[in-house]
């Protein structure tokens, strides 16, 4: 059951599907759970990298910057407090925040994002920090 879900993209919350799931006992697996490196806050903080993307997907992510800023900035605050990265944050909170109900599925293009994306199970969130996540993103659903 492999569906688009992350902290910007939360559609299964409202239509059916995650509650679904719970009651079957059905594990979804969520693809694009960085939405193409979005969450990582790389389009936020680098301009360039956004100028070096396709013209089609940079018009999306032009619309998705100003409404995700908030959401990315709390995400780099609570990485700094971990010393982690504001992937493995959003990453984290994506696997912990439904029990065992969602598992994601990352794309690595490089080494070096395969073990970042690792490291989101190296550490916990504090409710606190779920619940502050869960609250930005909760626009998303």
């Amino acid at each position: 059951n492999q569906v688009h879900y992350s902290l910007i993209n939360r559609g299964i919350e409202s239509n059916g599907i995650l509650n679904a799931a719970k009651e079957l006992g059905i594990t979804i697996i969520a693809w694009s759970p960085l939405e193409s490196g979005l969450l990582t806050g790389k389009f936020h903080y680098d301009p360039y990298a956004l100028r070096k993307t396709p013209i089609g997907r940079r018009l999306l992510l032009r619309r998705q910057l100003k409404k995700s800023r908030p959401l990315i900035v709390t995400l780099q605050e609570v990485a700094t407090a971990h010393n982690v990265t504001p992937a493995q944050v959003a990453l984290n909170w994506l696997i912990n925040f439904h029990g065992d109900t969602v598992v994601a599925i990352p794309g690595a293009s490089k080494v070096h994002h395969a073990r970042q994306n690792a490291g989101a199970m190296d550490f916990n969130l504090s409710e606190r920090e779920m619940e502050r996540i869960d609250e930005l993103s909760h626009q998303f659903r």
